[in-house]
């Protein structure tokens, strides 16, 4: 099978899965089981500063979509909301002195991880539009965000795939 093509099956998998799941958005007030339930495992979960839990369902490294149910003390969802887009991108570009944890509480798990010069990590997400982009985020060996920016997603310019395929 071309690589392209796979690609695309992976891709619209992908879309399949969650728009399954962005059809059962849980409501306020659903206990956490319902939540399994519906959702299944989450692909991360992550403590709240103010009590509770952050069920994370990232889409994977091609996909475009990131969900988060955070959960009261009670495990009751407080709220459900796809965190890949540009609103949360600059809400966590103007936010000062955050951790790789913090980062990854917010946005979820990174499509990719690339080293970085100094022993750091580049950290990128896919997420939903027409161009052809990435948010990527610098992480220090130390853990601490260094910067966030859009960058070029790599996978956009296939045409030299596309021709050595052919």
């Amino acid at each position: 099978m071309k690589t392209w093509t796979l690609r695309l099956a992976l891709t619209l998998f992908c879309a399949a899965w969650l728009g399954a799941c962005a059809s059962t958005v849980p409501p306020v007030a659903a206990p956490k089981a319902d939540v399994l339930r519906s959702w299944g495992q989450p692909t991360a979960s992550h403590a709240l500063p103010q009590g509770g839990e952050r069920l994370e369902y990232a889409s994977g490294p091609f996909g475009r979509t990131t969900w988060m149910i955070d959960l009261d003390r009670t495990g009751a969802v407080t709220q459900a909301r796809q965190v890949l887009n540009e609103a949360e991108f600059l809400r966590l570009q103007s936010a000062s002195n955050l951790s790789a944890n913090d980062v990854l509480r917010w946005i979820g798990t990174p499509g990719e991880r690339r080293g970085a010069r100094g022993g750091g990590q580049t950290w990128s997400w896919r997420y939903p539009t027409n161009d052809c982009l990435w948010f990527q985020a610098s992480v220090s060996a130390s853990g601490q965000l260094q910067s966030a920016a859009y960058g070029i997603d790599p996978t956009c310019d296939m045409r030299g795939d596309a021709k050595s395929t052919n």
